[in-house]
């Protein structure tokens, strides 16, 4: 009894914030939920970012839609990330049943079914909010980590920017940024140089090669106007709730660079237009990014850098990022240090590796008099999971072994007749719906070169022209006309020379 009470104590101190704060669940002491160990979340906290881990089916998608739910009843709207298809059943009200009934019962809470405000995004061709970005928006810098450009292909392509701002050709979509390379390295090639130096043509048709290589991955959809505005992710709803707006990104996983292409520049953006924040009673914004290894494991060194900075900076904005994956050391180190909250759910051991994957995962948590960290790792249930997170003065909060509440909203997908229905009535659809192409790089320079074709064109005829001889220059007719001309003299001549009686002999 002397150990429930201490470790009733321990939760209640460690948990115990002074502003507002949701309730995760009850802390599991040597496996029965403790009722007065209650564990919360403060929102004050949510934009240190935080890391939601665990192995298939121990229930980390219902964490992020748990987490998502208390979000936008607090204001809060939220991006999330869905590659498996799983979050959209938050537009729509949950069921109960027995399973519930029970974990709720343990939970002393009530459980009322609830549907949250939804917006569908789509980076393809799916059914939803159309995302785009132009090309002159990414800027050469983002634009080169991506490409994974070296140093001397990097400066070419910041070369390209310059010579395109100088020369008015607007870089909106791939087909610009490959015309101006095509145009660069044949009939263009003297104009750079003549104004910016030599350039590699090796150069060139590596850049072609990987800006190629990405639009295989369908980045011509994603590439284009009208650009969206990340300031639509931070819209409330007309009930006052937070937006939950859902990426649907399930074609993704076979296009790893397509989709951290998108991440790294949203990021971008939402730094760039966001302005500091300061310290907020709670974000302006968060996202989740599920599957995030897909977002890592295409990533050069300088998008890691890249990320990583960008994680550091973007809470002072009032933004908080949660990478949802199966293994923690999916994320790289650098990021994961910067992760406040963490919910590990339960992983699993098949093989050595699998061994020491839990052993460092375990070393990642505070240390607990109440649990063998390792150990309890493999065993926690469904919907269950160690908890712990930065306090408001920035103090890791002991580690708890916990049982969750589940989510309000439905457990499960949305149907084709649903989704079109949430579509039909979104504000944000029609405004991106049509892809525009306006007079960009493409355009011009194809009528630059077609303008330049004609004129030489125009210039070959008239030197051919000039070249062709005329009728008298005929070799035939010259010849014609010497006969004709010696005739004709012959004739005169004989003729004068008869009038003056010297013409020929006399007849007998």
């Amino acid at each position: 009894m002397a150990q429930k009470d201490t470790f009733i104590q321990t939760i209640k101190d460690g948990y115990a914030f002074k502003g507002d704060k949701v309730k995760l669940g009850i802390g599991i002491l040597e496996g029965t939920p403790v009722e007065d160990a209650e564990v919360f979340l403060p929102l004050k906290t949510l934009n240190r970012h935080g890391l939601i881990a665990g192995a298939t089916g121990t229930g980390k998608t219902k964490s992020v839609q748990m987490i998502a739910e208390y979000l936008s009843d607090n204001s809060i709207p939220v991006l999330l990330m869905d590659i498996k298809g799983d979050l959209s059943g938050l537009a729509a009200a949950g069921t109960l049943n027995e399973k519930i009934t029970e974990r709720y019962k343990l939970l002393h809470l009530d459980y009322k079914p609830e549907a949250f405000p939804v917006e569908l995004l789509t980076l393809s061709n799916e059914k939803g909010v159309k995302l785009r970005a132009t090309v002159s928006e990414f800027g050469p810098i983002l634009l080169s980590k991506i490409l994974e450009l070296n140093d001397t292909q990097a400066g070419l392509m910041a070369m390209l920017f310059k010579f395109c701002d100088d020369d008015q050709l607007p870089l909106v979509d791939l087909k610009d940024l490959i015309k101006v390379l095509q145009y660069v390295s044949n009939e263009g090639k003297d104009e750079l140089v003549k104004q910016y130096g030599n350039i590699a043509t090796t150069s060139v048709g590596t850049i072609l090669r990987k800006v190629i290589e990405l639009q295989q991955q369908g980045a011509d959809t994603f590439f284009g106007e009208p650009s969206f505005e990340v300031a639509d992710l931070m819209r409330i709803s007309d009930d006052g709730r937070g937006m939950v707006n859902i990426l649907r990104v399930t074609d993704m996983q076979n296009k790893p660079k397509l989709f951290s292409t998108f991440m790294l520049q949203m990021l971008d953006e939402l730094y760039s237009s966001s302005p500091e924040a300061g310290d907020i009673d709670k974000p302006k914004l968060v996202i989740v990014i599920d599957e995030a290894h897909l977002v890592f494991e295409e990533a050069s060194d300088a998008l890691l850098q890249k990320i990583e900075t960008i994680i550091k900076l973007i809470r002072s904005k009032g933004i908080g990022i949660y990478f949802c994956t199966q293994n923690p050391q999916d994320v790289p180190a650098g990021i994961l240090s910067q992760l406040g909250l963490k919910i590990q759910h339960a992983l699993r051991a098949f093989t050595a590796a699998d061994r020491k994957t839990i052993k460092q995962a375990a070393e990642n948590f505070p240390e607990s008099p109440f649990y063998k960290t390792d150990e309890l790792l493999t065993q926690m249930g469904i919907g269950e999971a160690f908890v712990t997170l930065l306090n408001e003065k920035g103090i890791p909060t002991p580690l708890v072994h916990t049982l969750l509440c589940s989510p309000r909203s439905r457990m499960d997908i949305l149907n084709e007749s649903e989704i079109n229905t949430l579509i039909n009535s979104s504000r944000l659809a029609p405004k991106y719906a049509n892809s525009i192409d306006p007079q960009s790089a493409y355009e011009i320079l194809t009528q630059k070169l077609q303008q330049a074709a004609a004129q030489q064109q125009t210039a070959a005829q008239e030197t051919a022209q000039k070249k062709e001889p005329g009728f008298f220059d005929n070799t035939f007719v010259k010849s014609a006309l010497r006969t004709a001309t010696t005739l004709v003299t012959g004739t005169i001549v004989r003729s004068i020379l008869g009038s003056l009686g010297l013409g020929g002999k006399k007849r007998k």
